[in-house]
């Protein structure tokens, strides 16, 4: 999710901040036992919207505020979080898109930016009934990272505040970008294993790719055994053809 650079005021050149978050949704059937009072008795389950750091780390010192926009059957539908945790909780029945616009700290100087998520109330996949049945939480989020392209020299400063970390760009030996940097970077990276409630890490990344190129190994070689299949038949026919203009010419 690249950030749009819209002044010209001094940035460091030639340097890329990344900072991954995650955002997404939580929803839990209510026990009709246990219903929270004074809400609607349509309602069947509450959920909470979020947008927070992959291990739950605080990305306040980059991102100031959430708006979170809602179905227009709420009461203000539009809800502005301005501090963290940046997130919202209702209770509802029915799915539907949630608007999250992620307002960066005055520092960066940057446009706010917009993403959608599809807020899940009701398991998919897996032991359906199972978990209907368990009311178990129906999880449902996404890793994102933002990415500062030549960031304004105070916002620079706020980023690579904290334990020192490699971090991304190019400076020459000397510059000020290179001596900026050796401060590091504050939770740069996807962390590399994963952790309870935090499914994305370098670990499972790289076992992604190792299943994707063995799907992709899987396809060549089904292609190669269709391909095989097609020149055999290719030349029945053409033996068939043969045959044919052989009878034709007695």
């Amino acid at each position: 999710m690249p950030v749009p650079r819209y002044t010209k005021k001094d940035r460091v050149k030639g340097v890329q901040i990344h900072r991954p978050f995650v955002y997404g949704s939580i929803a839990k059937p209510l026990d009709p036992s246990n219903r929270p009072p004074g809400i609607s008795p349509e309602h069947t389950h509450q959920w909470s919207v979020f947008v927070r750091g992959v291990n739950d780390e605080d990305i306040s010192y980059w991102l100031k505020k959430v708006q979170f926009k809602l179905h227009e059957t709420y009461t203000n539908s539009s809800r502005m979080v301005e501090a963290g945790p940046f997130e919202v909780t209702e209770t509802g029945w029915g799915e539907f898109e949630v608007q999250m616009k992620l307002y960066f700290v005055a520092e960066a100087n940057e446009k706010a930016q917009t993403l959608w998520h599809a807020l899940k109330l009701h398991p998919y996949a897996g032991d359906v009934e199972g978990q209907k049945e368990r009311r178990d939480p129906i999880v449902s989020q996404n890793f994102e990272e933002v990415v500062f392209s030549e960031p304004v020299e105070p916002f620079y400063d706020i980023l690579t505040s904290g334990p020192p970390l490699p971090a991304r760009g190019k400076a020459g030996k000397g510059s000020k970008q290179a001596t900026l940097r050796k401060q590091g970077e504050r939770s740069a990276e996807i962390p590399y294993a994963n952790s309870e409630g935090n499914p994305f890490s370098q670990k499972e990344e790289g076992m992604e790719l190792d299943r994707l190129k063995e799907a992709m190994k899987t396809v060549e070689g089904m292609v190669k055994e269709e391909r095989a299949k097609l020149a055999e038949k290719e030349k029945v026919m053409e033996g068939l053809k043969r045959e044919g203009a052989g009878q034709q010419g007695k």
